[in-house]
């Protein structure tokens, strides 16, 4: 029997650590075989190739991040219903949450396999990269069945307290790909589109073990063939939750979308060293992102439980600890950015195309640790649409706004470009930071109201 992981209870640090290590190593791994495929490319394929993997795969990332974010509405639901110990309710959101999102699965499966070229041509693809970048990301949207179902199990998961179960399919997962990879790109000379083979595959790998697990493993909530319904109720709630984080994550996507077509059409090299840098920023930004998730769902606990304070003292200690591994993911971005860009790429003008880039991201290191942890934070209270809306405000006030102006001035180089992230992030914190303190003097002053009657 699968048991329930109560975190309303007993010390913080420890079970928040031991929650978000599986999360840290499944994101890891994923950032492993999303890398797999650029990697391998870029040490036996063209260019070409590189630019068009680079493109494709960061179209993909952001619907992975946005499917992702809305799912964690799942996790959040879970979380608050395990809270208040109402199980049987958990059991009808499982179920919900599969027909919500095998309907999502279909109708994203349908429009970007037949958008593929008009996506492409959206992000100027440069042209002696155009039929690979379709290529991919055409092969690349016939998995993402895949991707909703993987995600929507893994919130599953996530939202009983278990983290581990998503670590294991992605491992599994992670070796199918670079397997795949070393043969089709390698060996077989299939370049992009032998590394969206692979891809896809590996993401049919883990929502098969994910199944197998499940079936293995009993739930310790009471659920059957039956909860699998569509409930108004609780799919409006999954979209309450959800919905606003998805939002935001694709309004995010899109600007950095916007970027690399900015970048792609000052030329080749330039667009693959910034996928490349790309590829390093998701290492890069590994820890935060692990806190974020596993802070949403120990936090939607504790709020189901009335346990506010527990949830802020989770917070703390996610940004104390988080704070000094990004500090030493900054120093490496800053200043030693071509040892990490090369690992991708062998070619020396994309090596320091990327290098470049990577000094920005570097600043946005020591920014995002606090930034990530306040949004996995204020996303386990419910307040999702706050997140949403400082997420849409950095992206489309600052990111997107900047980024174009300077790619305008006669000699900007892709630090120059890349500094409009660290700018949008300092104005999120800002808007985080007023809130946090708007909710602690709303709290105090709904504590001293029975006290004044």
């Amino acid at each position: 029997m699968e048991k329930i992981h109560n975190f309303t209870e007993g010390k913080i640090l420890g079970p928040l650590l031991k929650f978000a290590s599986p999360i840290f190593l499944a994101l890891f791994l994923q950032a492993m075989y999303g890398a797999a495929d650029l990697l391998i490319v870029g040490q036996f394929a063209q260019t070409a190739d590189v630019s068009a993997v680079s493109t494709g795969s960061l179209i993909m990332q952001s619907l992975t991040v946005t499917f992702a974010s809305l799912s964690m509405g799942v996790t959040i639901l879970l979380g608050q219903k395990i809270g208040e110990k109402k199980v049987e309710e958990a059991g009808k959101a499982i179920g919900s949450a599969i027909v919500l999102f095998s309907i999502i699965a279909v109708v994203f499966t349908a429009v970007f396999v037949a958008g593929a070229r008009p996506i492409s041509q959206i992000m100027k693809a440069p042209a002696d990269a155009m039929e690979q970048t379709v290529s991919y990301l055409a092969i690349c949207s016939g998995g993402i069945i895949f991707i909703v179902a993987f995600n929507t199990l893994s919130a599953v998961f996530k939202g009983l307290g278990d983290s581990k179960v998503p670590l294991i399919t992605v491992a599994i997962a992670c070796v199918v790909n670079i397997f795949l990879d070393l043969l089709l790109v390698a060996k077989l000379g299939m370049g992009a589109a032998g590394a969206a083979y692979a891809t896809v595959t590996a993401q049919a790998v883990s929502v098969i073990v994910s199944l197998v697990i499940i079936i293995v493993r009993k739930v310790d909530i009471p659920f059957t063939v039956k909860n699998i319904r569509w409930n108004k109720l609780y799919i409006s709630r999954i979209l309450k939750f959800g919905v606003p984080v998805a939002l935001q994550d694709l309004l995010v996507s899109i600007s950095f979308l916007v970027i690399t077509a900015i970048i792609n059409s000052i030329g080749l090299e330039q667009s693959a060293g910034v996928g490349v840098a790309e590829k390093v920023c998701v290492f890069l930004m590994l820890i935060p992102s692990a806190y974020m998730q596993s802070l949403s769902a120990f936090v939607a606990q504790n709020i189901g439980a009335n346990k506010i304070k527990r949830a802020r003292k989770a917070l703390l200690y996610a940004v104390c600890t988080s704070l000094p591994v990004v500090i030493i993911m900054a120093y490496l971005a800053i200043f030693h950015g071509s040892l990490l860009a090369s690992v991708f790429d062998n070619d020396a003008t994309v090596v320091q195309m990327a290098a470049d880039y990577l000094k920005a991201y570097g600043i946005d290191c020591l920014l995002t640790a606090e930034l990530f942890c306040l949004n996995g934070y204020y996303s386990g209270m419910g307040k999702t649409k706050f997140v949403m809306i400082q997420g849409i405000i950095g992206a489309f006030c600052v990111r997107i706004p900047v980024s174009y102006f300077v790619s305008k001035i006669p000699g900007a180089t892709l630090f120059h470009i890349g500094l409009a992230t660290p700018a949008s992030t300092v104005l999120q914190l800002i808007i985080c930071g007023v809130f946090f303190v708007y909710l602690l003097k709303k709290e105090k002053k709904n504590s001293m109201l029975p006290a004044s009657l």
